[in-house]
C-alpha cells in the first residue's frame, strides 16, 4: 500500500508552480476521481491510476506548453521506487509510460494507460477546453464526459481526495482554493 500523503508531501517540496494552479493538486485530485471511474469500467490497474494522478504534472515548470514534463514526472516516480513507490517492474513501466506519454494524444494501448490518459483529458475544462469524444480513449470516459467537464469548468474541489492526501482545503470567495498541508503532529 502506498502512503499518498507522504508521496504528495515529497512532490510538493520541489513543485515549481502554485499548488492551486491549473496543473496543481486540485487538478490531480479530479484526475484521480476520473481515472478510478474509468478504471472500474475498463479493468485498469487502479493503483497505477492513483499514482499517475500524483505524478503526471508533478514536474511542470510552467502552466502553458511544457515539453517533457510527463517524462520528468515519470523520472520523479522512478527516483522514489523502493522508498515511496512500490510497484513491480511491469506495473511501474505502465506508470512511467502513462506519465511520459500523457500529452502525446494517443488513444490506443493498455487499459491502464488509456484510463490514465482519459482521466487527465476529462479535466481539460479547467483551462477552457471541452474534451472531444473522439479524442478520448474509452467508452467509459465518453460516458463521463459531461459530468467530468462540468466539474472541471466549475473548479470542483474533491475534498475527500485532498483529505486522504493530507491536505485541508479552505474555499475562498474567489474561484480558487487555498490548500495548506495538514499538521497531524
Amino acid at each position: 500500500m502506498h502512503d499518498y500523503a507522504l508521496i504528495l508531501q515529497h512532490i510538493l517540496r520541489d513543485y515549481a508552480l502554485p499548488v492551486n494552479g491549473y496543473h496543481g493538486v486540485v487538478h490531480w485530485a479530479r484526475v484521480l476521481e476520473n481515472g478510478l471511474l474509468v478504471a472500474e469500467e475498463n479493468g485498469a490497474d487502479a493503483e497505477v491510476v492513483r499514482l499517475f494522478a500524483l505524478f503526471h504534472d508533478s514536474c511542470r515548470v510552467n502552466e502553458h506548453r511544457d515539453y517533457g514534463h510527463g517524462t520528468r514526472g515519470g523520472n520523479l516516480a522512478r527516483s522514489l521506487r523502493g522508498t515511496l513507490v512500490h510497484l513491480s517492474d511491469a506495473r511501474f513501466d505502465l506508470l512511467y509510460d502513462a506519465c511520459a506519454l500523457h500529452t502525446d494524444g494517443l488513444t490506443t494501448g493498455d487499459a491502464t494507460l488509456l484510463a490514465c490518459w482519459d482521466a487527465d483529458r476529462l479535466d481539460l475544462g479547467r483551462v477552457g477546453i471541452t474534451p472531444k469524444p473522439e479524442l478520448l480513449c474509452t467508452d467509459a470516459a465518453r460516458a463521463l464526459l459531461s459530468w467530468a467537464d462540468a466539474r472541471a469548468t466549475r473548479d470542483h474541489v474533491p475534498t475527500e481526495v485532498l483529505t486522504q492526501w493530507g491536505m485541508t482545503p479552505a474555499l475562498t470567495p474567489v474561484l480558487t482554493s487555498v490548500l495548506t498541508p495538514r499538521r497531524d503532529s
